[in-house]
């Protein structure tokens, strides 16, 4: 009798182990070593002196700090919720109708942030604010709030977009057979079904929204630092362990909003 044809798994090829592990000390040896000296009671970020919270007590007192971060949870709800209802509306408008020429075009150029280097996107929002700037006289928080709204659309785009290709259309052509306007069906029907993807599509843009610095970078003006932003300047003067603290918190908040959005997206599956 011929023999079996042993399945393919990864994990027993040679050398699978070494290479996996070599990979995750890369990726979070860092930031380790970065959470471990915001305990640190030296000056220095390098030199370890013993655990202290010497350095969350001062980031919590600067008021620099302060102003950062509340500016960046404020454009993260905000940039969040509008690029959460963009992206809604965008994916009922793409699936909720029959496959035509063009669906495909609009679909990829809506992903075209994904694709495109954040930094290109960066300058060229740099350079029609600029523009708007000039012709308007208005340099206040808009534009940063318009720029992370932008580049957030195609991430909650996506979760919201699986949610809807994965509901069964049964509901909402009951609601329809019981002459339920559109709107209601939505109301009553849609959007309750839709919820966790929703919610998840907002979180997951709330965190990309809430430790980008590229983008930020190039559009804020003055006055108008987000917490990442604030952190590349202190990097570039005096860095101490108080950015370490400050470093720390924010990875402790993104990783919440990723833990809670897929928590989310495996209740929805």
């Amino acid at each position: 009798m011929p023999s079996k044809v042993k399945s393919f798994n990864l994990r027993r090829m040679p050398g699978f182990t070494p290479i996996a592990l070599a990979i995750f000390v890369i990726l979070y040896a860092p930031i380790v070593s970065l959470v471990v000296y915001s305990f640190n009671s030296e000056s220095s970020v390098g030199v370890w002196g013993g655990w202290s919270l010497r350095w969350y007590v001062s980031a919590w007192n600067n008021e620099a700090i302060q102003r950062a971060t509340l500016n960046s949870i404020q454009i993260a709800i905000i940039s969040g919720a509008a690029a959460t209802v963009m992206a809604l509306m965008a994916a009922l408008a793409m699936t909720r109708t029959r496959p035509y020429r063009g669906l495909t075009t609009k679909y990829a150029l809506l992903n075209q942030p994904l694709m495109v280097p954040e930094i290109v996107t960066g300058v060229a929002l740099l350079i029609v604010f600029a523009r708007i700037k000039v012709w308007t006289g208005y340099t206040g928080p808009a534009y940063i709030f318009l720029a992370h709204t932008a580049f957030c659309i195609p991430f909650a785009y996506l979760p919201i977009r699986a949610r809807l290709i994965g509901m069964d259309l049964t509901y909402e052509r009951a609601a329809a057979d019981l002459y339920a306007p559109p709107w209601a069906t939505f109301r009553y029907v849609t959007l309750p079904l839709l919820a966790p993807g929703a919610l998840a599509g907002f979180l997951l843009a709330f965190a990309i929204s809430l430790d980008n610095v590229v983008i930020s970078e190039f559009v804020k003006s003055g006055g108008q630092d987000t917490l990442p932003t604030y952190m590349l300047g202190q990097l570039r003067r005096d860095m101490t362990p108080e950015v370490n603290a400050a470093a720390t918190v924010l990875l402790v908040i993104s990783i919440l909003a990723v833990s809670v959005f897929f928590v989310f997206n495996r209740k929805k599956n």
